[in-house]
């Protein structure tokens, strides 16, 4: 890393200080003094902590800090009363205050994970995004906190995807300039996505706009724009992080899909094999999901550890014995745990592991002996919409209507595009009806049927749920949307699929289909 001030050079990898192009000797703590100075100039550092990192916590005494102080102001040409680069903040500490840009020379590893060739573009690993300081755009200096305690909050939130890897904050903090350049910074990062962020404060309204670049092109892929008043600061920042972290969610794995779909076939190695099977996963008929099966299949032949890629060969297998795509159920349902239990075994602090997992006892008929591992993918990532979703699956399945709708309405909230959307909408209107609010649970229920990827089982519990509300013309058309889908629709694999623990709402419900043509 360089630091570039006025007409100085502060090459870190050399140890240089520089001026004109000419080496200035400073002595080593001096110049460590300088160096963590011009590192961190974005905040004040107390005396304390100097002594910590350049004397590593030894007892020093206030002469000798002045001294060292007093060395590295006067390598700069600098003085104790115009402080033009470094300033004293009495009984506070110190602080950088000159502007000062950064060019980066090497590779930095100080990343929260060890950077492999894949973080800087190759194929084959978890990418990586870091998360730079966002740029404070109007306010006062008492606010300059929101443009880092934002972005951090970030970096903890992403670290918890499993699925990506992290920068940690000590390495990209240092890029602060508002001019920058996304290939030198992700090459010096190891990074392939850079998130970035601006902070806008005027007359007590807040605004915090956030984009995800690629870094070797600084195409964006994805951005949006939060807004409020500054006293509702705290609500903001929570609701940008959910915002972001379920975007990266949905739009990184489209993105590496889309490269993937670059390569040659014999090229294709076991990450982008699996992101090529996340495109056909969630398009929820036979032939998609058969494509993506083959995907995650040959994801784990060639690297038969990749945890991710046992969870999703779970989730094609609960997809064609929950929606009976094969000949063999049985044969499917042993898949889903079998392949869910060894994601989890091989990486139990992936949620989306925990989530299939969960998951796959529903096909057992026994949801309740999934819900500690639905609980586990939450706590594992609290922004994580399908997990909540499944939470709210299950809910229902054991008759508990009240916190279902509890469940379903914070995935709807994390994740407004979810792939799962419809079936978040149908769990709605069920748990409506648990509740007995029959006008919300047939609204729920037609909008589930009529959102993007609906299946048949979903016009199924619109129909239903719709002729038991009194509203015969939408009971009828949604039966018919129904066999149109599955000509075999049956009510046996509409309870096979939706093991109902409360008796009055089974009868109900068979009651419904019964009137409206489903065979027993």
């Amino acid at each position: 890393m360089q630091y570039r001030f006025d007409d100085f050079t502060l090459d870190l990898d050399l140890g240089e200080l520089l001026r004109g192009g000419e080496a200035i000797a400073v002595e080593p703590r001096a110049f460590a003094m300088l160096c963590y100075l011009v590192e961190n100039s974005d905040r004040l550092i107390g005396k304390d902590e100097l002594v910590e990192k350049l004397w590593d916590g030894r007892i020093v005494s206030d002469a000798a800090i002045s001294t060292v102080l007093k060395t590295a102001r006067k390598a700069l040409g600098d003085s104790g009363s115009e402080q033009r680069y470094i300033r004293t903040v009495h009984g506070r500490g110190f602080r950088f205050v000159a502007t000062r840009t950064v060019r980066a020379t090497a590779q930095v590893r100080d990343t929260e994970e060890p950077v492999t060739l894949a973080a800087t573009g190759e194929t084959g690993q978890r990418p990586t995004v870091a998360v730079l300081p966002f740029t404070l755009i109007g306010g006062s200096e008492s606010y300059s906190a929101i443009a880092d305690a934002i972005p951090s909050e970030l970096i903890a939130s992403l670290s918890r995807l499993r699925w990506l890897k992290v920068i940690a904050r000590g390495s990209s903090f240092r890029f602060r300039e508002t001019e920058r350049d996304f290939a030198a910074i992700g090459e010096a990062l190891g990074a392939k996505y850079l998130l970035t962020g601006d902070v806008e404060l005027f007359d007590g309204d807040l605004a915090i706009t956030v984009e995800l670049a690629e870094c070797s092109t600084g195409h964006v892929i994805w951005g949006d724009r939060l807004s409020g008043s500054i006293d509702d600061v705290h609500g903001i920042r929570e609701e940008i992080v959910i915002l972001v972290t379920s975007a990266l969610e949905l739009h990184v794995p489209q993105h590496e899909a889309q490269m993937a779909r670059l390569l040659s076939p014999e090229s294709l190695d076991a990450w982008s094999c699996y992101h090529l099977g996340l495109q056909h996963m969630y398009r929820f008929n036979r032939a998609d999901n058969d494509l993506a099966a083959g995907h995650f299949a040959r994801a784990t032949e060639l690297d038969p550890l990749f945890a991710r890629a046992h969870a999703a060969r779970s989730f094609t297998s609960f997809q064609s014995a929950f929606l009976r795509y094969g000949s063999d159920r049985a044969a499917d349902i042993e898949n889903a745990r079998r392949h869910a239990e060894r994601s989890v075994s091989l990486d139990p602090m992936d949620p989306f592991g925990n989530f299939n997992f969960g998951r796959a006892h529903w096909l057992r008929g026994d949801p309740a002996a999934g819900q500690a591992w639905l609980e586990r993918s939450l706590s594992l990532s609290p922004s994580f919409a399908q997990g909540f979703y499944a939470h709210g699956w299950a809910d229902i399945m054991a008759g508990e209507g009240a916190a279902a709708l509890a469940n379903l309405s914070r995935a709807i909230t994390l994740s407004p595009l979810d792939p799962f959307l419809y079936a978040m909408k149908s769990a709605t209107g069920l748990a409506q009806l648990h509740l007995g609010e029959l006008e919300e649970a047939a609204r729920w229920s037609s909008q589930g049927a009529r959102t993007p990827g609906a299946h048949y089982l979903i016009c199924a519990v619109a129909a239903a749920i719709n002729e038991i509300a009194g509203k015969p013309m939408e009971a009828r058309y949604w039966a018919e949307q129904s066999f149109a889908r599955r000509k075999d629709a049956s009510i046996e694999a509409f309870f096979a699929a939706f093991p109902f623990r409360d008796e009055k709402i089974r009868s109900d419900l068979r009651r419904a289909l019964t009137a409206l043509g489903f065979r027993h």
